[in-house]
């Protein structure tokens, strides 16, 4: 490739799963690629296509490609940032600048909220610099961040996910039971919750009919028994005809059940950020969400929805029937959370900042 072609930002994404940091990627990579000369290496993702559409000067590379490209510095002389998310792609690019001395600028952005092991921390303070998706996150790494830092949250596409025209009509072209749907997205598996939001609403859905319980997420084979025991608990409750299980749904459906359900659940027992909450709120939903990940910064308690603690199945159930008994507070909050959204956490925002975040670093 030619001088001019050469990327500004090398972003990497090592992990052929599909992952929330796989997403944040896929839904940023169109984005960003209007904004900076992007490089992209690794796995194909659903992004991708959309991203060579977005800009001419977006690339798809391999990894020796990306690698002769940033063998030197660009003709105005700054460094090729690579971006970073994972351990293994932090390894990579230390290994890159320290050994094969390359003259690269290293960029990591960080989402545990818990304390890293030192292995990791110790890899973070190789970092050039660091970006935190929260507070908490940034606590966390206080001790190991380089000079340049800056929290800058997750967001979502705010014109993809919208909320619909008319969402009793929306709910309706489901096809499902009932009026409103109460719905719940990600993997079936314990860390999620789903054996939170199944009791909780084996106990809610008889005294409230028009109401049916969505389920959304792939079950991988490994989670099969938990789905099962799951599946027990309903049939014997006799609620089988007021849960559906949807399973993987394409990332481009996934908006639109997010317009059908009146409320999204999300009550996972550890998350690293979490984008549930955030697409929720954009299409509409009013949200109930636990205390973990940077959702207590999202949600406003008794404005776009109600925070409950983690694993806590009579807690979902008050904060449930909080909304179940006044569905005029379900309409209220789906308006603030939509607002609370496109002021704070749309994807336009959060790809700038990380570009004026690439543009420091690599004058440095």
């Amino acid at each position: 490739m030619s001088e001019d072609q050469r990327p500004e930002v090398i972003i990497t994404c090592m992990k052929k799963r599909l992952s929330g940091v796989t997403t944040t990627i896929t839904n940023l990579l169109p984005v960003q690629a209007k904004l900076l000369r992007v490089g992209y290496v690794g796995s194909e993702i659903p992004g991708l296509p959309e991203a060579k559409a977005a800009s001419p000067t977006f690339q798809h590379l391999s990894l020796w490609q990306a690698i002769w490209a940033s063998r030197k510095r660009l003709s105005d002389g700054r460094k090729i940032v690579w971006h970073v998310r994972r351990d293994n792609e932090m390894i990579l690019a230390i290994f890159l600048r320290g050994v094969l001395r390359l003259p690269i600028a290293l960029l990591f952005t960080s989402a545990a909220t818990r304390r890293h092991g030192r292995w990791p921390l110790w890899l973070i303070s190789r970092m050039d610099a660091v970006i935190s998706t929260t507070p908490l996150a940034a606590q966390q790494i206080a001790d190991v961040v380089p000079q340049i830092t800056r929290v800058i949250p997750h967001g979502v596409n705010t014109q993809s996910f919208v909320p619909p025209a008319d969402q009793f009509a929306a709910w309706k072209e489901s096809g499902l039971p009932g009026h409103y749907g109460i719905g719940v997205f990600g993997r079936v598996r314990h860390q999620k919750g789903i054996h939170i939001f199944v009791p909780a609403l084996i106990e809610l859905l008889p005294k409230h009919p028009d109401f049916t319980a969505v389920i959304c997420g792939l079950c991988k084979p490994e989670d099969e028994a938990y789905k099962a025991e799951l599946v027990e608990q309903i049939e014997a409750a006799g609620l089988n005809h007021r849960f559906v299980w949807l399973g993987l749904v394409p990332a481009e459906d996934l908006a639109l059940w997010y317009q059908r359900v009146s409320i999204t659940v999300a009550c996972p027992l550890n998350e690293g950020f979490g984008l549930t909450p955030i697409e929720g709120m954009a299409c509409g939903s009013a949200v109930v969400a636990s205390r973990t990940g940077a959702f207590e910064e999202i949600v406003v308690e008794g404005e776009t929805g109600h925070l409950i603690p983690t694993d806590d199945v009579p807690s979902l159930v008050v904060a449930l029937e909080k909304l179940l008994s006044q569905p005029e507070r379900i309409a209220q909050m789906a308006l603030a959370g939509r607002e609370r959204v496109v002021n704070h956490y749309s994807i336009d925002a959060e790809a700038r900042r990380i570009g004026e975040m690439v543009s420091l670093v690599a004058a440095s």
